[in-house]
């Protein structure tokens, strides 16, 4: 098993990357029912308004519906590159306002069943993407498991979705304990979802960075709150985003401050980061 994972980080390590900067982000939640795929997709989609290019790559293995919110039947995932003939390009499927996305499947979970050449194969079509998009974001699935945190790990950033529900908040938090227990140094943020008020998701917020500072010595930024609206709702029957279904709405406004906010947290160059990073760091905690 050691020689087989020091192989696999040789594979990553050997395969060049340019200069150009790629954000990878694992969005995630404690608990199911947050509206965090839809929130990874809206906010994907106002990144994009923003003159960024984004892929979402849906990762969460059982409940993949990032395809369902854009009212698209997938036919290709990542599992279609084990084959060694699809292109990452093959698999990329197009979303509004210009948004790229790579539909859910079993993923890189299925490193662990792969030989030397489907894992180069696989690593160098994956670090075509680094350059070509602005951010990946990377829809996790929910709650504390083993195939989520990996991702979470994996990535440069960590965006935490919750609700101001008590329980939403314990299980936040449980979340930014187990991740922060792993790497005290990867960022963590916060989106407050379905709020009454601003002053609901400022309050939720507080209370979260707050008992993290204070019990984990970790500080968690706040990228903003979204309001509990109902046109998102009928975004989601009518399988169209919120944001472009009803651009004026409340929900829609609240996302763009995100991405703003999201925007102007400052790239720093000099840390492992990027998408050959994130691969290197997903086969160590795959084979470890």
């Amino acid at each position: 098993m050691f020689d087989q994972a020091h192989r696999l980080r040789q594979i990553v390590s050997s395969i060049r990357t340019d200069e150009e900067k790629t954000r990878v982000l694992a969005i995630t939640s404690g608990k199911g029912g947050v509206g965090k795929s839809n929130c990874t997709l809206n906010l994907a989609i106002a990144l994009c308004r923003a003159g960024k290019k984004v892929i979402v790559i849906d990762a969460d293995v059982g409940f993949a519906n990032i395809d369902v919110l854009l009212g698209m039947t997938s036919q290709k995932s990542l599992v279609n590159l084990f084959d060694c003939r699809t292109k990452i390009w093959d698999i990329l499927q197009n979303g509004p306002d210009g948004l790229k996305f790579i539909a859910g499947g079993s993923g890189l979970q299925d490193l662990l069943t792969l030989d030397d050449t489907q894992i180069r194969y696989v690593v160098s079509q994956l670090q075509e993407l680094q350059g070509y998009a602005d951010y990946i974001l990377i829809d996790t699935g929910a709650g504390l498991n083993a195939q989520t945190l990996r991702f979470i790990l994996s990535a440069d950033e960590a965006v935490v979705v919750t609700t101001p529900e008590p329980t939403s908040i314990t299980d936040a938090y449980a979340l930014i304990k187990l991740v922060s227990n792993r790497n005290k140094e990867l960022p963590i943020r916060l989106i407050v979802n379905r709020v009454a008020t601003r002053d609901e998701g400022e309050q939720t917020a507080e209370k979260i960075r707050l008992v993290a500072e204070r019990f984990l010595q970790v500080k968690v930024e706040t990228l903003g709150s979204i309001i509990d609206d109902p046109s998102v709702v009928k975004a989601v029957k009518l399988q169209v985003p919120f944001v472009t279904c009803y651009p004026d709405a409340k929900a829609s406004r609240c996302i763009q401050q995100v991405a703003a906010h999201l925007l102007n947290v400052p790239y720093i160059r000099g840390e492992k980061k990027g998408v050959r990073s994130f691969l290197q760091r997903m086969v160590s905690l795959l084979r470890s």
